[in-house]
């Protein structure tokens, strides 16, 4: 029996022991943008929820209110499986433009809505477009910073989740001042102005080339030198070429979609569980929190709609401190113990936050600190999920599991919670809400416990240590 054509290369082991450069700092810039506007957008329709309940052609209640939320997360769903599918198969630079398109259209739409109808409709196809970014761009980032960056920089990037949600509460802020904007159309420009956001981000992208290593995995293995020789001539070596290893790549396959599920349900059932247990817990407890976030302020605290930005603000800066000051050690001290560590603190802190929401015993600004401590943790075990599927699996079906990962958790932790939290929220008593943190807290406990026992530790290691590629020729 003949041998399949292969090609041996040392791309993978090229790309790893690059020095970081500009070329690095273009990729996290452009590419971590989706998450700005992923953060920018559910901050936005937080902080105008009470402006978009209370606008004339909406008339929402806090139920309503919960449903653009759940809606713009079932968006979501639907365009993780779509777009991680074509991304596989297509490649990454089409999808990551194309996915950013599709948002661009979807938040301008949503600022233009004549009534509640439209608005949700546009939520969706605004999720759509954040759903599919998040295969795209997670697929992206694991291939092209070097092995000993990866973990710092991918949390890093998916914590910028956080610079949007400031953005997004500075944002409210000045559309909700009626001395700037009118009451009836400061949250539609809002929504209009993330467009535009995305509109820079577009230009960006034009400067990142597809990945070297889908193109070495899809038979177009010269693309990929070619590519891996402009980045070292931007970058610098750091180790002799012929020092490297190489590996034997298939180059007869164009889609790996069906062995790649295989693989999944089989080979790597352990790791498919692992990513689902840590994606729904982190799913659940963002969106009920994020998305009914200003709905409590105003309802149990009082705190006027046009001022709950200056709540969500500095909660939102203390999350990306998180993110900063924990997230290096996830390549020092390991994966295990820090997914561990996070999950678990940040359910705790969740469960006693509750208790002291039942006896009354926080004010707006003791809730918004006691959240911030919470979300300290909640932050860098969130990012966490995404680094956990986005580099335990082979490269030919990376952004498929990503996709799927991110859309059965958040399917099971994202559209539900924000419905459920909205009608807590409007049964109006305090026990009911607890009641929601309390399930949120223990999904988190859970969730490390799973890691706990089958976590990957792939801290420094490269991605082909991690998962063998499916196209490895032994």
């Amino acid at each position: 029996m003949s041998r399949p054509p292969a090609v041996e290369t040392s791309i993978p082991a090229r790309l790893d022991r690059l020095a970081w450069g500009r070329f690095h700092w273009l990729v996290v810039v452009a590419l971590g943008v989706a998450w700005i506007l992923d953060g920018l957008e559910v901050t936005l329709v937080g902080s105008l929820s009470g402006a978009i309940a209370k606008s004339p052609d909406m008339q929402l209640s806090s139920a309503a209110v919960g449903g653009l939320g759940s809606s713009y997360v079932a968006g979501a769903v639907l365009g993780a499986l779509l777009f991680g599918w074509l991304t596989d198969r297509l490649g990454r630079k089409r999808l990551f433009t194309v996915t950013l398109i599709v948002y661009l259209a979807g938040t301008i739409a949503s600022g233009l809505a004549w009534n509640y109808t439209a608005l949700l409709a546009f939520r969706f196809v605004t999720g759509m477009g954040i759903g599919g970014e998040y295969a795209a761009i997670n697929a992206t980032i694991q291939e092209l910073v070097p092995a000993r960056f990866r973990g710092f920089t991918d949390l890093v990037i998916n914590g910028s989740y956080w610079i949007g949600a400031a953005l997004g509460a500075a944002g409210a802020l000045a559309a909700l001042d009626p001395q700037l904007v009118p009451p009836a159309y400061g949250w539609r420009l809002a929504f209009i102005l993330g467009g535009f956001l995305a509109a820079t981000a577009l230009a960006l992208r034009r400067h990142i080339p597809e990945s070297p290593r889908w193109l070495m995995t899809h038979g177009r293995p010269s693309e990929a030198e070619q590519i891996v020789a402009g980045i070292e001539f931007r970058c610098g070596p750091v180790m002799p070429t012929e020092s490297l290893p190489t590996i034997r790549l298939r180059t007869d396959v164009s889609s790996w979609f069906g062995i790649g599920l295989q693989a999944l349900l089989g080979r790597y059932r352990r790791r498919a569980v692992l990513g689902v247990c840590l994606m729904t817990a982190q799913a659940f407890c963002y969106n009920a929190i994020f998305f009914t976030y200003a709905i409590v302020l105003t309802k149990f605290y009082g705190v006027p709609g046009d001022r709950v930005g200056m709540f969500i603000l500095p909660f939102a800066l203390g999350n990306f401190a998180g993110l900063l000051i924990l997230g290096r050690l996830f390549d020092t001290v390991g994966r295990r113990t820090m997914i561990t560590a996070t999950y678990a603190t940040a359910g705790l802190l969740m469960i006693a936050t509750g208790l002291l929401f039942v006896g009354a015993d926080l004010s707006a600004t003791g809730q918004t600190a006691a959240w911030t401590m919470i979300f300290f943790f909640a932050s860098t075990a969130a990012s966490s999920a995404y680094l956990t599927v986005s580099e335990c699996f082979p490269l030919e079906i990376r952004a498929v599991a990503i996709a799927l990962f991110y859309a059965f958790g958040t399917a099971l932790g994202g559209i539900a919670g924000p419905l459920l939290f909205g009608m807590l929220i409007g049964s109006g008593e305090r026990i009911n809400l607890f009641y929601g943190d309390l399930l949120g807290g223990l999904l988190m406990l859970g969730a490390a416990a799973v890691e706990a026992a089958i976590g990957v530790e792939a801290a420094r290691r490269p991605l082909e240590s991690v998962a063998r590629p499916l196209s490895e020729v032994d």
